[in-house]
């Protein structure tokens, strides 16, 4: 069985035609909703054609591309290296349409910007608007979301680049440490403990107000979080919120505490109205990553990018 690089991939995507193509993009379709008949549907085709493009392409890499494990549809490790060398050249090519416009009609540079809530907005807006001042040819669209959904959208080809706080699979991403920032435990600036805590285990007796499932820093503090041995769940009360300003407004009111990015709080420390608890445990640390499709012929143009934000 012939081996299923990114480099072969590359070699027969290349050589194929428009046929090809549309084969790709359905392989790529089924890659992002693991179900034959969802992405029948996304692509307005039979549940038959669909098979029959993925039965193609497996006879095409002389791999098998996806397997059922315990009734669902997953990818094959040969499934995985070209989804990784697919997606890397569809992305790719959408943007070599864009670059040829700006080149032949004068049109405005197109970057498509992902970043998480927490990185984008305390982390990367600051420099990306003097970057962006600097650089009046460059017309960005910015998209928010969480960690997963962000680099479900950079597979897709739909975003260039993102900035995320959470895990990412190094295997199938480009990554570079943009900034490393603190997470910090918080409370109101008057809330009073019965004992005032010297260490993570003393908080268990707290409500714990921590971001939604899929968040990246709610990610980071989990990890944490698991090398004491805790969980959320070991706290008295835990309570869910989806967004860091309304979370820092339930603090501040008394309603618990939280474990955040301390640039996130600095005003509201700064103005009285939350305070951070300091802890004897080793810093909670965490990377923001700028976060890329591999081995792609614009890495070039995304480091020129990087390296403007942080000097700017």
């Amino acid at each position: 069985m012939r081996p299923c690089t990114p480099a072969a991939a590359a070699l027969n995507f290349k050589k194929g035609s428009s046929v090809q193509d549309f084969r790709v993009k359905t392989f790529l379709t089924v890659c992002k909703t693991l179900n034959y008949t969802r992405a029948a549907e996304e692509l307005a085709l039979t549940q038959p054609a669909v098979s029959q493009h993925i039965t193609y392409l497996e006879r095409e890499y002389n791999a098998k591309l996806f397997t059922y494990h315990r009734k669902k549809l997953e990818l094959t490790r040969a499934g995985r290296v070209l989804r990784d060398a697919l997606a890397t050249m569809a992305h790719d090519d959408a943007l070599l349409h864009e670059r040829i416009a700006e080149v032949a009609h004068g049109a405005a540079v197109q970057l498509r910007i992902g970043m998480t809530l927490t990185a984008g907005e305390y982390v990367v807006a600051a420099p990306l608007v003097r970057y962006l001042a600097a650089h009046p040819e460059i017309r960005a669209t910015v998209r928010s979301g969480g960690t997963q959904q962000l680099l479900a959208l950079l597979a897709q080809g739909a975003i260039d680049c993102a900035f995320v706080e959470g895990l990412f699979d190094k295997s199938a991403f480009a990554g570079d440490t943009f900034r490393t920032e603190r997470l910090v435990c918080i409370c109101a600036a008057d809330h009073a403990f019965a004992t005032e805590p010297a260490s993570m285990q003393d908080l268990l007796g707290e409500r714990l107000i921590l971001r939604e499932e899929g968040s990246g820093s709610r990610d980071v503090l989990t990890h944490a979080l698991a090398k004491h041995n805790l969980s959320p769940a070991a706290f008295s009360d835990t309570c869910v919120v989806e967004s860091l300003d309304i979370i820092k407004i339930f603090v501040a009111g008394n309603l618990g505490i939280s474990f955040v990015y301390e640039s996130a709080v600095q005003r509201e420390v700064r103005e009285g109205a939350l305070r951070v608890i300091p802890l004897s445990d080793a810093p909670i640390t965490h990377d923001i990553a700028f976060v890329r499709l591999p081995h792609s012929i614009f890495e070039d143009d995304l480091r020129a990018l990087f390296e403007g934000l942080q000097t700017t």
